[in-house]
């Protein structure tokens, strides 16, 4: 029988949570290779589908709350932790710590759908619709080649840049974090498949290259 008293409250949920790749922990500490390229799952985060016209004053109140809109596709927006990725003209995913979420105290979601109000537009909580993998090191760009159609080269996709693509054929929000740091947003179903591509993609890196 289930202990449920254990399961009182926000904070005994969160004890029982897993993330979709928490199954892979080992494998992508074992397939990473130190000095070349590591691949992690990222933390959780508190994540928002938001949906308005940011040259309208519901999207000017919403980029107040969430710091900024970026205003054309590739940039990445916020401030003070919050990171607003483009989606498209009127679409966007705002990003967070988790401690941000209306569960755990914070008040990102709540102030957003205030901040719409009942203007044309919407703003979804998407905190469980997505999960983070951490692509790092001077071979990050190179596992990503394999199965990524952007031009990657530094002179291109620079550090602060998010994109839609497709990574080893899953659907992805690109985010390059720094010179040598990708994040991956892949849909939680697809967790799995995409972290053992992306082992996969590393493999070659584990071998002495040839001089």
């Amino acid at each position: 029988m289930a202990n449920t008293a254990a399961l009182n409250g926000i904070n005994g949920l969160r004890g029982i949570r897993r993330s979709p790749a928490s199954h892979l922990a080992a494998a992508l500490e074992a397939g990473s290779i130190q000095g070349k390229v590591v691949l992690s799952e990222g933390p959780f985060q508190t994540m928002a589908g938001v949906r308005v016209d940011p040259r309208s004053e519901e999207g000017s109140r919403i980029a107040a709350v969430a710091g900024s809109l970026p205003a054309r596709c590739g940039e990445v927006g916020g401030g003070n932790g919050v990171s607003v990725l483009w989606l498209g003209p009127s679409e966007f995913l705002v990003v967070a710590p988790e401690n941000a979420h209306d569960s755990l105290g914070g008040d990102l979601i709540g102030s957003l759908v205030e901040a719409l109000g009942n203007a044309p537009g919407q703003v979804v909580d998407l905190s469980a619709n997505r999960t983070t993998l951490e692509l790092t090191g001077p071979r990050a760009r190179a596992v990503l080649e394999k199965g990524c159609a952007l031009d990657l080269h530094p002179r291109s996709f620079t550090p602060g840049t998010a994109l839609n693509t497709e990574v080893g054929n899953i659907p992805v929000v690109l985010q390059k974090t720094g010179d040598e740091s990708f994040r991956l947003f892949p849909r939680a179903s697809f967790a799995e498949f995409l972290g053992r591509w992306l082992l996969d993609a590393m493999r070659e890196f584990a071998s002495p290259e040839v001089p």
